[in-house]
C-alpha cells in the first residue's frame, strides 16, 4: 500500500542540468554514464598527465565529484578492526578532506574475494554527502566535515530484507528527493527527504536488488526507475504512484542499472540470464510496456555489474558472456538486441560516454577509448591507469578523469 507524507510539497527538479560536477554514481540520477564536458583525448602514449594518486584500498566503490571534492568509499582499520569509510579528497590535490566511518568493514560474502569492501558509491548535493552501506544503513554527512548529519538503517526503519552480498545501490538525488530501496512490504521503494530523512512516499512490496535505480523522464513524465528482483519497476518520483512493470527473470544477483533509450528501457543480468528491454506507451494516464526481445535468446548481452549506456538507437557496454569472449565490448542495438560488434578482452570493467567516446576502464586498470560507431570496433586510444582490481566506474568532472582500483584512485588532466 501506498503512502503519502505531506513531505512530498517538497520540490522535485525538473530533467537534471548538466554541469561540471560528476555528483553521484555514473555521473547523477539518470545514471547514464553521458558526460556533458568536452575533453582533450588525444593523449600521448604515456596517458595524460597524473595529477594525483592516493591509495583506496578494498572495494569496487567508484568516485564521485562535486563541490571541489573527491569521494568514495574505502577498508581502513580503526581501532583494531576494518571499518567501511566514506572518503573525501580535495578533488584538485587528492588531500584527504575528511574519512567518516560508517560500517563495519567485513561481510561482504567473497563476492570480491580478497579485494572485496564497499560497493556503493556516494552522492553529493547541496552541502551534504549521502552514503549506503551494505549493512542497509543510510547516512547523511555534512560534506564540509564529513560529521553525520541523519541516518536511517532501511532494514530496522521499514522493516527491510537483506539479500545476498548485502546492499550495493547507491543513493540517487533528484532535488530535494533521495531514492533508495530495500524495504519490506508496503514500503520496498522509498523516497525520502534529503534534507532530514523523512518519508516523501513509500510504496511497493519488490525485493531489491543490487542495482542502483535511475531518475529519468519517459513520456514528458518524471519518474524512477528500479531494477528489482521481480523485473523493471517504474513509480511517478513525485508521489511514487505505480506506472509500469516489465517482468523478467532473476538468477541469484543483478547490479547493472536500467538503461532508458528514450521510450525504450533495457535491463540484463549475468548468471545465465542475459538481456531484454521494454517499449513503453502512454494512453491517457495509463502505461503499458512491451517486450521488445527478452531471454533466453540474448545471453550474449549478459552483465552482471557494468551497465552501458545509450548513443542514436546502440548500447555501448561491456556485455560479457564465455560463446563472445569474456568482457566483451559491444555494440547492440538497442530496439532489438542484435550485436553490431563485439572485442574481447575488457573483463568486467565499466563504460562512460565522453566526447561521444567510449571510455572504457578495464578491470586490469587500462583506460580505453573506443570511437561510438555501430559499423565496427575501433579503438582510439589505451593506457594503464591504475594497478590493482577495477570493478568501478570512471568519473569526469572539470575536465579531469577519476578512475579508481582495489588498490589507488588516480586523477588524470584531461583538459
Amino acid at each position: 500500500m501506498r503512502t503519502i507524507l505531506l513531505a512530498a510539497l517538497v520540490s522535485l527538479a525538473s530533467p537534471i542540468v548538466q554541469s561540471a560536477d560528476w555528483p553521484a554514481y555514473r555521473g547523477g540520477p539518470a545514471g547514464d554514464g553521458n558526460c556533458a564536458e568536452k575533453l582533450n583525448l588525444n593523449w600521448p602514449a604515456s596517458g595524460p598527465k597524473v595529477l594525483w594518486r592516493v591509495p583506496t584500498p578494498y572495494g569496487f566503490s567508484s568516485f564521485a565529484v562535486g563541490e571541489g571534492k573527491a569521494l568514495t568509499q574505502v577498508i581502513r582499520t580503526n581501532g583494531g578492526a576494518p571499518r567501511e569509510i566514506c572518503l573525501a579528497l580535495d578533488a584538485a590535490t587528492g588531500k584527504e578532506l575528511w574519512a567518516a566511518d560508517v560500517a563495519v568493514g567485513t561481510g561482504y560474502s567473497g563476492g570480491g574475494k580478497g579485494d572485496d569492501g564497499p560497493r556503493s558509491t556516494p552522492t553529493i548535493s547541496e552541502g551534504k554527502v549521502y552514503v549506503y552501506t551494505p549493512d542497509s544503513a543510510l547516512h547523511c554527512l555534512d560534506a564540509a566535515t564529513g560529521k553525520p548529519v541523519w541516518k536511517k538503517n532501511i532494514i530496522a526503519d521499514f522493516s527491510g530484507r537483506d539479500i545476498g552480498w548485502h546492499f550495493a545501490a547507491s543513493p540517487v538525488v533528484d532535488g530535494d528527493f533521495l531514492f533508495v530501496a530495500g524495504g519490506g512490504a508496503g514500503q520496498s521503494l522509498l523516497a525520502l527527504n534529503k534534507k532530514n530523512g523523512q518519508v516523501i512516499w513509500k510504496t511497493g512490496d519488490e525485493t531489491t536488488t543490487h542495482a542502483t535505480p535511475v531518475s529519468t523522464t519517459i513520456l514528458g513524465e518524471r519518474q524512477v526507475v528500479f531494477f528489482c528482483k521481480g523485473g523493471l519497476v517504474s513509480v511517478a518520483a513525485r508521489d511514487g504512484r505505480p506506472l509500469w512493470k516489465f517482468p523478467y527473470q532473476f538468477k541469484t544477483a543483478t547490479a547493472v542499472s536500467p538503461v532508458v533509450c528514450g521510450d525504450i528501457v533495457f535491463c540484463t543480468a549475468g548468471y545465465g540470464i542475459g538481456g531484454g528491454a521494454c517499449r513503453i506507451a502512454k494512453t491517457g494516464n495509463s502505461y503499458t510496456a512491451t517486450q521488445l526481445y527478452q531471454t533466453p535468446d540474448n545471453k550474449d548481452i549478459a552483465s552482471l555489474w557494468s551497465t552501458p549506456f545509450f548513443k542514436d538507437g546502440f548500447i555501448y557496454g561491456i556485455l560479457a558472456f564465455k560463446s563472445q569472449g569474456r568482457g566483451s565490448l559491444k555494440c547492440v542495438e538497442a530496439a532489438t538486441g542484435k550485436i553490431q560488434w563485439a572485442e574481447a578482452g575488457y573483463g568486467d570493467g565499466q563504460v562512460i560516454r565522453v566526447n561521444d567516446q567510449i571510455l572504457a576502464l578495464t578491470d586490469k586498470g587500462d583506460l580505453v577509448v573506443v570511437a561510438t560507431q555501430p559499423t565496427g570496433y575501433k579503438e582510439l586510444k589505451r593506457f594503464k591507469a591504475v594497478t590493482g582490481k577495477c570493478w568501478s566506474t570512471p568519473a569526469v568532472s572539470n575536465g579531469r578523469i577519476f578512475v579508481r582500483s582495489t588498490k589507488e584512485g588516480v586523477c588524470l588532466d584531461s583538459r
